[in-house]
């Protein structure tokens, strides 16, 4: 008889969009944040309404300096001590950063907390160091990929991969193309520099999403020039076993377990999907 022990990481969208981004990730002895867009205060009124704590929280990492994804960061991380994940040049352009709490982050230099595994890599936005993460718990991935100019080989490779993914969604064209925005803000946003668009995160889904891949929230969806349901509409055509969503600007979405053991073993393998450590005994 041997032995395999499964632990399934939850993840959860706190905020998604220009209003504000924080993106949790964790197994059952810690977790992470990948930014703090929103304040102090939602943060910890979302996590409990999903019954996530705060104490399991051992760091907050920090995509890029931008005040939808930095806004919460010094009272966050100052009231609960947390080490701050970022490059330096990002902390430079970055105003309320506890810097006796930074630590340096590096592309491609993996971080552990705990048993989880962060991986940063670059990305195509504007701002000083952008990055992405990739996160590991044991074989299990998720991404966080948002804020994305264009889907660049690092984005490609890493997508491919994972179990699990927050991927940008940010607008549809026609929308856009027919919306208010000044054209100079048009030009910024498609430009190479800016967001992904639906038919860009689609075409990426479509031609790299690995058949293992249980889950995609849908984010950073614009208010002005996207629609939740228009993407939903987009990715469902396409998703096949894969459960699509959209996290939203408004609220918090609900905690998904990410367990690639059923796959594991294959189709016929029922799993009930509870908080705690997985064992099973194979013959």
């Amino acid at each position: 008889m041997v032995y395999f022990a499964f632990m399934p990481v939850f993840i959860a969208s706190l905020n998604s969009g220009s209003n504000g981004n924080c993106y949790y990730i964790g197994n059952e002895r810690e977790a992470i944040l990948v930014d703090a867009g929103i304040s102090c205060r939602e943060t910890e009124k979302r996590m409990a309404r999903l019954g996530l704590s705060m104490q399991k929280v051992k760091a907050i990492f920090i995509s890029h300096e931008h005040s939808d994804h930095i806004r919460g960061l010094g009272v966050l991380a100052r009231k609960y001590h947390l080490p701050v994940y970022i490059t330096d040049g990002t902390a430079h352009h970055c105003g309320d950063v506890p810097k006796e709490l930074c630590i340096s982050l590096r592309s491609y230099e993996a971080v552990s907390i705990g048993g989880l595994e962060v991986m940063p890599f670059p990305k195509h936005h504007d701002a000083v160091e952008p990055h992405s993460f990739m996160i590991s718990n044991g074989d299990t991935r998720i991404g966080v990929f948002t804020d994305i100019g264009a889907p660049c080989e690092h984005l490609i490779r890493h997508f491919a991969q994972c179990h699990a993914v927050f991927l940008e969604a940010n607008y549809d064209e026609e929308m856009m193309e027919q919306g208010r925005y000044p054209y100079f803000l048009k030009r910024r946003i498609r430009g190479g520099k800016g967001h992904l668009s639906n038919k860009q995160a689609l075409d990426m889904f479509i031609a790299h999403k690995p058949n293992y891949m249980s889950h995609v929230l849908l984010a950073h969806l614009s208010k002005d020039n996207n629609c939740p349901d228009l993407a939903l509409k987009m990715f469902a055509e396409h998703a096949g076993d894969t459960h699509i969503c959209v996290a939203s600007r408004y609220e918090e979405s609900p905690v998904f377990v990410i367990d690639p053991l059923p796959l594991a073993l294959g189709d016929s393998h029922v799993c009930n999907q509870i908080t705690g450590q997985f064992q099973f005994a194979i013959s």
